[in-house]
């Protein structure tokens, strides 16, 4: 079976700076894959060269005369060549990211928030929002209130909510556990899991590895930008490298 997504010695240079280096890896459909690794490692270069937007942060570097940026390698999705497809085009095909720190808006409530997220599909069913409110309890209860009185943790599984709401076929999420309580976090993790569970693969780049060893598929550890150890969730979670790394043991 061809994989969903293929990545075959892909480099990303920022000026005289090689952000990733020789990356290859692949995600089979209706895997969670967990890219892990220290801040800086290359992570967030890697969401933004799958999604795209690493070429409208080129375009903006060269209007302005600043860094220059190369991307080099292989890309594929659905055994399609994708490495130069802007990022709307990647969208189209089902490629959706959610950043760091999402932003949301906050002016509207939550479900006037599901429902612009729809701008892609053009369309919102009640199974829809039903779907996301099944993997997001908290959320149902919340949906009358500004997205800008939600807390920390309740915006993260709004823009989440909101990257489901687009029908995502590859989900990309960049650091979500970043700066969310051990109890949040373990929240949210479960809400992964039944996001997978729902049918969506799902690409998690995340420096908090412990509570994502559990529900991963496979896990990737980066290393300024080189992929040094790889392994099924389990095998991570038992590598004494990655417990001395990531644990603290």
């Amino acid at each position: 079976m061809t994989p969903m997504l293929e990545v075959r010695n892909l480099m990303v240079f920022y000026e005289n700076s090689l952000a990733l280096n020789n990356l290859s890896f692949e995600v089979n459909r209706e895997e969670i894959i967990g890219i892990l690794g220290s801040n800086s490692a290359g992570k967030s270069t890697l969401m933004y060269t799958l999604s795209g937007l690493i070429f409208r942060l080129k375009e903006v570097e060269e209007r302005k005369g600043g860094v220059r940026i190369e991307v080099m390698g292989e890309i594929k999705f659905e055994g399609e060549d994708i490495l130069h497809l802007s990022a709307p085009d990647r969208v189209k095909r089902g490629i959706i990211l959610t950043q760091e720190r999402h932003p949301v808006f906050r002016d509207f409530n939550v479900m006037e928030n599901l429902k612009v997220a729809t701008y892609t599909t053009k369309e919102s069913t009640q199974e829809d929002i039903s779907r996301v409110f099944k993997i997001f309890p908290a959320l149902e209860k919340l949906k009358s209130r500004k997205a800008g009185l939600l807390s920390g943790g309740e915006q993260q599984m709004l823009s989440i909510s909101m990257a489901l709401m687009a029908k995502p076929r590859l989900l990309l999420l960049d650091e979500p556990l970043l700066g969310l309580s051990p109890l949040l976090q373990v929240e949210l993790v479960q809400a992964i899991k039944k996001t997978r569970d729902e049918g969506v693969t799902m690409l998690v780049s995340e420096q908090f590895a412990r509570p994502l060893l559990p529900i991963i598929d496979r896990g990737y550890i980066v290393e300024n930008g080189i992929l040094v150890l790889s392994g099924t969730g389990q095998e991570l979670s038992q590598n004494p490298e990655v417990k001395a790394a990531y644990f603290g043991v």
